[in-house]
């Protein structure tokens, strides 16, 4: 069964805001389109087929009618109701999204799906997809969803590169290489990640540029990085300040070695 990283999900209360800032950067951000039946909508930044989803209200009537589709009702409560942006979730692509239904509820977790998704881009062209959302009690890190989409992975991509989405960043040629995700358990949490998506976890080591004890699982696409802090510094910053939770974007070929805090997360070019 095929899985890979397809996205990171940042709750942004404005997405089109996000797209001077990090154009500033050297970091390519276009307009993505409305998600018109959930009341969002988003900016995007793609890094292949890997891409980070600035995801927005634009209706919070429309948005606050979907208990099923947990990404809506995710960013209702942080946005809408906590006041709270950043880096959120993150999506694995599958192209077995009905059995991987099955085999999660067969585990004992809540599922919710798969459900039809659907976004009209910029200029007109609707995309369709499905999503499937996962999630079990006493887990504070949001788990991840899963998307099938409609086209190929040979076929979007090409979309992309005609649309002048992808290779477009001016900060060299910048690779999405990992998401970072700041936790109170290292080995727990890697554990419990490894066992859902069947991957072999790497070796602990020490990333002193967070202040913190760290462990990779490989996935394609884009790696998964865990971290658990060692004492003051970025990892515990934002476990403090916002829990466990997604937060960090490491890009790799941007011909820089730097970590920088914008838009309520942290990235790393190098």
């Amino acid at each position: 069964m095929k899985l890979e990283f397809d996205h990171l999900v940042w709750f942004y209360k404005h997405p089109e805001k996000a797209i001077i800032p990090l154009r500033e950067k050297g970091i390519h951000v276009v307009k993505g389109g409305r998600h018109e039946t959930w009341g969002t909508y988003n900016s995007l930044s793609y890094f292949g087929l890997s891409y980070i989803e600035f995801l927005g209200i634009e209706n919070l009537a429309i948005a606050e009618q979907h208990e099923e589709n947990r990404l809506v009702t995710q960013i209702v409560q942080q946005l809408a109701k906590e006041n709270r942006d950043g880096p959120s979730k993150i999506a694995i692509r599958t192209d077995k999204i009905q059995e991987l239904a099955q085999r999660f509820q067969e585990e004992g977790l809540a599922v919710y799906g798969p459900l039809p998704g659907k976004r009209v881009r910029a200029d007109g062209v609707e995309i369709r997809w499905s999503l499937l959302f996962i999630e079990r009690d006493s887990i504070e890190l949001s788990l991840p969803f899963f998307i099938q989409w409609e086209k190929s992975d040979e076929e979007r991509l090409l979309e992309l590169s005609e649309q002048g989405f992808v290779g477009s960043h001016t900060v060299g040629n910048p690779e999405l290489e990992s998401v970072g995700f700041v936790v109170h358990d290292l080995k727990d949490t890697v554990g419990f990640w490894s066992l859902l998506l069947d991957l072999t976890p790497g070796e602990e080591f020490i990333d002193s540029g967070l202040n913190a004890r760290c462990c990779k699982l490989s996935l394609p696409g884009t790696n998964l990085l865990f971290c658990t802090p060692l004492g003051e510094g970025v990892a515990s910053k934002v476990l403090n300040k916002r829990g466990e939770t997604p937060f960090l974007v490491n890009l790799t070929g941007t011909n820089q070695n730097r970590i920088f805090e914008m838009m309520n997360g942290y990235w790393r070019l190098r």
